[in-house]
Order: C-alpha cells, then sequence, then structure tokens
C-alpha cells in the first residue's frame, strides 16, 4: 500500500554523505619566487607534491518526496559524489591530473569550491526536492574548509 508523505509546518530536512579519497598538490604561485612560495607555504610548497588523506562531507536539505520520503536517496548521492568527483581525484596530484583544477591555486578553498560547482547542479538534477547545502572538506584531522556555495 502507497502512503503519501505529506508533513505540515515549514522544515528542512539536512542528509549527509561521507566520502573518502587520497590526492596529493603543491601550493605554489607561480609569479613568486621560490623562497616567496616557501617562506609563505612552507613544506606544502615542496618542489615533489605532498599528499593527503581526505574526507569530503556533502549535506543537502531539502523536504521529503512525497513519494519516497528522501530528500534525496542517498545511494543515488553517493553515486553522484564518486561519479563526479571521487573518481576524478583518488590517487590524483590536483595540480596536475585534474581537469577543473587546471590552472587553479590547489588549496583546499579552492578545491571546495571547485566541488560545489560540479556537485550543485548535479544533485538539482538528480533530486528536485534537494539542494546542495553544505561541503566539508578535511585534509587532515586539524585541518578543514566548509563551504555553503556563498
Amino acid at each position: 500500500m502507497h502512503q503519501n508523505y505529506q508533513v505540515a509546518g515549514s522544515f528542512m530536512i539536512y542528509v549527509t554523505r561521507k566520502e573518502h579519497f587520497n590526492a596529493a598538490h603543491r601550493l605554489y604561485n607561480p609569479a613568486w619566487s621560490d623562497e616567496k612560495n616557501q617562506e609563505v607555504f612552507g613544506p606544502c610548497a615542496n618542489n615533489n607534491w605532498h599528499g593527503h588523506n581526505f574526507e569530503l562531507i556533502v549535506t543537502v536539505k531539502g523536504k521529503p518526496d512525497p513519494d519516497t520520503g528522501f530528500v534525496i536517496d542517498l545511494k543515488v548521492l553517493g553515486d553522484i559524489v564518486k561519479k563526479e568527483v571521487v573518481d576524478k581525484v583518488d590517487h590524483k596530484n590536483l595540480n596536475l591530473d585534474v581537469d577543473f583544477m587546471q590552472g587553479k591555486m590547489a588549496s583546499c578553498e579552492i578545491f571546495v569550491m571547485e566541488i560545489w560547482n560540479i556537485l550543485a547542479p548535479a544533485i538539482a538534477h538528480a533530486a528536485p526536492h534537494a539542494k546542495l547545502h553544505y561541503i566539508k572538506l578535511i585534509e587532515t584531522p586539524k585541518n578543514f574548509v566548509e563551504y555553503y556555495g556563498e
């Protein structure tokens, strides 16, 4: 028997998916000397790159679809994040191997904004009741960035 899930009132549900990937990068401004890059970025400017075990946390918000009860099917969300981001960055060099990072500073701040630009339309297309709300990119246990698309 089909039950329609109508809930009265104003509310918002937040659904979160976490993924993991490994990637290398180098923080380096080509307009600066090697000395200035070393001064500003320290070991992150290493000529031979450095890597991280990243965690990517993606939160979607919305009202549940009346037919499924889902804001977004978590399997669908996981598939989108994997196909659109993780498969493109896992075990890659962000500076050299990742098309959407070409010509950009490979800082976590820039990286998370580029991830947003990919995921927001993909999520909106897959789930009309859902909207990308928040991305958290964890670079190390002590360092992470959060982005709300603003």
